[in-house]
């Protein structure tokens, strides 16, 4: 721990700031709790002296807070980013994402057994019924194998989900309010 120059100093808004700030590093680090956190910071903000300040950190490593004007405690600096790589150039397809080698020939395939299958039934005297068996069935099977957001449309539903969701509550909440106001009204009549 380091030196607390005059113990019996009292302590500016910035000083509690920085201890305040140390102490929600060691929360964040799973060194004391929520409810530690609670408690020492409710006595931080009851501190008077840098002594009372220095004595909720002595059984923590660092950081500590900052006496005697200085700046407020940064956070722990941050390794350097890596190189971001140069952006693809126009001509390229994007590839998706954490697909693998199945999804990217289900992918490929099955607009290709569309056309195919469109190009068989419009040329051939075979009934179409059974030819339009196949790209629905791969079409099936690719949803099955790879459910509700295989074609990247899963995160923009669960937003939308939870959007309204939101909303759901926010309108329950309204219309509680309005029957108790109601009520209230009702009952002063």
């Amino acid at each position: 721990m380091t030196e607390v120059p005059s113990p019996q100093l009292r302590i500016s808004d910035q000083e509690r700031e920085s201890a305040l700030n140390a102490l929600g590093e060691h929360m964040s680090a799973g060194r004391i709790d929520i409810d530690e956190y609670g408690e020492r910071s409710a006595r931080i903000t009851a501190a008077k002296t840098r002594g009372e300040l220095a004595g909720l950190f002595d059984d923590l490593p660092a950081p500590h807070p900052v006496y005697g004007g200085a700046a407020p405690l940064a956070p722990a600096p941050v390794p350097a980013a890596p190189p971001v790589p140069a952006p693809a150039p126009q001509t390229a397809v994007a590839r998706p994402q954490g697909w693998n080698g199945g999804q990217r020939a289900a992918a490929a395939l099955v607009p290709l057994v569309w056309i195919a299958t469109i190009a068989l039934i419009a040329s051939s005297t075979l009934p179409a019924f059974p030819l339009i068996l196949a790209p629905i069935a791969l079409t099936v099977v690719g949803r099955a194998l790879w459910g509700h957001g295989w074609d990247h449309r899963g995160d923009r539903d669960r937003v939308r989900r939870e959007h309204r969701i939101d909303h759901r509550e926010a309108r329950r909440e309204m219309r509680d309010e309005m029957r108790d106001e109601f009520r209230r009204r009702r009952d002063r009549w």
